[in-house]
């Protein structure tokens, strides 16, 4: 059975997930109870149909953050509906000037020295940054900001139940208690001084009278704080991946920049950033000639649907041009990923800015790389490249 925590599973789990997926695209896990999907077909149908598989695991008896996606219809609708009002494609695409910036600031601060850990001196904190100035969070809390990212992202180690796990919902207990205080505050200075950030926008919206509650808006904002940046950040260190493994790809990039988009819909596929997920069987469901028991925990993993022969033609091949190209990278259904404009954008601008701004981008080394920390995401926690140092390049 899969081991989770494994380093080498964790780099290329796509083997294991060919094998069990034509072997039988359910599994049942004993040692942990939990029922694996590993066809697009029921991946997508457990996305999708939420009447039988709720994103709320309470109905397995267990405990959730007050997230968005831990909700089912019809609450899940009505929230939604509320924040999308603060999280527009418009407000969005105001972005991309700031995002730009921050992306050349990064990229200025490393010239000189012609190397640099990608994920730490520009993956991860270009998306930090941006995701923190929607929060309404000040540079000089950015440190904190990402404490609270990397402690709540422990929360995937509740997997099984055992001390890892407890430890995992004492740290994110503790950056609740931390973060209760400091969002309470800015949420009074934004009503009494409205400004035009994600935050206010949050406190105004409205629907039929109904407004989001201080617990609602606490849980979209920690959301925020883990899937804004994790997500993006992994997308960018996977993409520089994906185009070290397959230099005739970026060569057919770099020949043209038209393709970019597809090439960032490719990324999505064929190295989710999110690999896998939770929902509960909330009642007997039949697939594959098992039955998956009420109350079960159901893991449909991403990773091996977006890899499904049955839907990508030659799936283990990194095409850029791919077309048609119905990934799940960032779920389906009601619980489509709300952050995905926001995503796209900034790996749209950085894979722009490395590419033409650092000359001769390469992986500094063939070793392997060592995986992030939180068990259900995809890509690496450091990732040495180097280049020629200098001037940037023209865009």
């Amino acid at each position: 059975m899969i081991d989770f925590a494994s380093p080498d599973y964790r780099r290329n789990p796509f083997p294991v997930y060919d094998q069990l997926r034509a072997a039988a695209p359910l599994v049942h896990d004993p040692r942990t109870g939990l029922w694996l999907l590993f066809d697009y077909a029921s991946v997508r149908q457990a996305l999708t149909d939420h009447a039988r598989f709720s994103s709320s695991l309470f109905r397995a008896g267990r405990s959730n953050p007050d997230w968005l996606i831990f909700l089912d219809p019809p609450r899940h609708a009505k929230l939604r509906s509320l924040i999308s009002q603060a999280f527009t494609p418009r407000a969005i695409a105001e972005l991309e000037p700031r995002i730009r910036q921050l992306s050349r600031d990064l990229i200025h601060a490393v010239l000189p020295r012609g190397a640099m850990d990608l994920v730490a001196e520009y993956a991860t904190p270009l998306p930090m940054m941006v995701v923190a100035e929607l929060a309404g969070i000040l540079p000089s809390e950015w440190k904190r900001f990402r404490h609270w990212s990397d402690e709540i992202l422990k929360l995937s180690s509740t997997l099984t139940e055992n001390a890892t796990a407890a430890e995992a919902v004492a740290a994110y207990a503790a950056v609740k208690a931390e973060m209760g205080p400091w969002l309470a505050a800015l949420q009074q200075e934004r009503i009494a001084r409205p400004q035009d950030d994600l935050l206010t926008r949050l406190l105004e919206a409205e629907i039929d009278g109904e407004r989001l509650t201080d617990q609602e808006i606490a849980g979209f904002v920690e959301l925020l704080i883990v899937a804004g940046q994790e997500t993006a950040s992994n997308l960018i260190a996977n993409a520089m991946l994906c185009f070290a493994e397959h230099p005739d790809q970026r060569a057919r990039l770099a020949a043209s920049p038209e393709p970019l988009p597809s090439a960032i819909e490719e990324v999505l596929r064929f190295r989710s950033p999110v690999q896998w997920i939770f929902r509960v069987a909330t009642s007997d469901v039949v697939l594959h000639g098992q039955t998956i028991p009420a109350g079960q925990v159901v893991i449909p993993i991403v990773g091996a649907a977006n890899r499904d022969p049955n839907v990508f033609a030659d799936p283990g091949r990194f095409d850029i041009a791919r077309s048609p190209n119905p990934h799940l990278a960032f779920g389906h259904g009601v619980h489509f990923c709300i952050g995905a404009p926001l995503a796209r954008l900034e790996a749209r601008i950085a894979l722009q800015d490395l590419f033409s701004r650092l000359a001769n981008l390469e992986l500094a080394s063939a070793d392997p790389w060592e995986p992030r920390a939180a068990l259900h995401v995809h890509g690496p926690s450091r990732l040495d490249v180097h280049f020629t140092p200098g001037r940037p390049g023209p865009t």
